[in-house]
């Protein structure tokens, strides 16, 4: 495993689509097509940008399987094109059991999330389990919304949360990982 481009050792290393991943990071909320597929597509646009998507990938998924398969919300959609983000290649899927050991960052969207990933967590991975906004300097402990059942207002809202805290996620992961 010496090939693998990292800079310590860390508790999962990932091969997908032919590249080495060092760090993983899930995104889940509850059918996979609002909240943590806009995290999933705006904090990899953000790795991409920082030059560091041969390091750090990103997926998301829900808690239920009412969307599986389907693309994010067309608000969604519309919401991150305005935006410079595209979650076209984006499909939802439901959470897995081996999400827990596969993945570093596992990011619930809201409490109830959050309640749900821990009941089903083996509990040598329950410290992988967090809040998203706890990485927010300004929310830690709050939800995301959800934007399913209301206006633009609400998708323009949620997007303005998890742009700032994707960033703010970025520089944790980066210092925490010395990337």
């Amino acid at each position: 495993m010496s090939d693998i481009p990292c800079k310590a050792v860390f508790d999962t290393v990932f091969f997908q689509n032919g590249m080495w991943f060092v760090i993983s990071v899930l995104f889940v909320c509850t059918g996979n097509i609002c909240r943590s597929p806009t995290a999933d597509g705006v904090f990899r646009d953000l790795v991409q940008k920082a030059g560091l998507a041969d390091q750090i990938m990103a997926d998301s998924c829900g808690t239920t399987a009412f969307h599986v398969g389907e693309a994010p919300d067309p608000r969604s959609c519309k919401m991150a094109i305005s935006r410079g983000y595209d979650l076209s290649m984006l499909q939802a899927r439901k959470l897995a059991h081996r999400d827990f050991s596969g993945f570093n960052y596992i990011l619930a969207m809201d409490d109830g999330h959050l309640a749900e990933l821990a009941r089903q967590c083996p509990v040598e991975y329950q410290n992988r389990i967090r809040l998203f906004l706890d990485f927010h300097p300004e929310r830690r402990g709050q939800s995301v919304p959800d934007p399913y059942y209301g206006g633009a207002s609400g998708f323009t809202q949620v997007f303005e949360m998890i742009e700032e805290t994707a960033q703010a996620l970025l520089i944790h992961i980066r210092q925490q990982h010395d990337i």
